[in-house]
């Protein structure tokens, strides 16, 4: 299959990538005091930044989630620290004024029939607003019904903004 270059979605691909999407990182870690604070010190004097984390633990082991101003780097960083490293596309999304913000997402994600399986805000502000990374069961529906309806959705370039 030929593909004509004007024709394309205008989204680079593999490492050089612009897809409307973030990329989740999820680490296995022991159940031990210290082990977060090795995994994180790993990142110092790098250009990456963790712009969001979510801990999931248990008695013997921790499911950390980690999203990256520098995707790639990020996980080479992982990489290099010898961890089990699963990576995952979530959507980012930007919560407009108002008290109902999330309330609007999951009310216009439910009627598209679309489930949301995490959700963790982001610690960063990519255009100066609170934001939201979710992962959906669906993600090309989740945006076109976000987008239709007028939310405004985070790129991996909004959280590399500000630097």
């Amino acid at each position: 299959m030929s593909s004509d270059a004007s024709a394309g979605t205008g989204y680079a691909t593999m490492r050089g990538r612009n897809y409307p999407t973030i990329r989740q990182f999820t680490v296995f870690l022991e159940n031990r005091v210290g082990k977060l604070l090795e995994v994180i010190r790993r990142f110092e004097g790098s250009q990456v930044r963790i712009v969001a984390l979510s801990i999931s633990d248990n008695a013997e082991c921790a499911f950390v989630r980690f999203l990256f101003s520098h995707p790639e780097q990020g996980r080479e960083i992982l990489e290099r620290a010898g961890l089990a490293i699963i990576e995952s596309d979530l959507i980012g999304v930007e919560l407009p004024q108002g008290s109902a913000a999330l309330a609007d997402i999951c009310t216009a994600l439910i009627q598209a029939e679309v489930n949301i399986v995490q959700a963790y805000p982001l610690l960063v502000r990519p255009r100066g607003r609170a934001s939201v990374a979710l992962m959906v069961d669906n993600i090309e529906i989740a945006q076109e019904t976000l987008e239709g309806r007028g939310f405004s959705m985070i790129t991996e370039a909004d959280l590399r903004a500000g630097e």
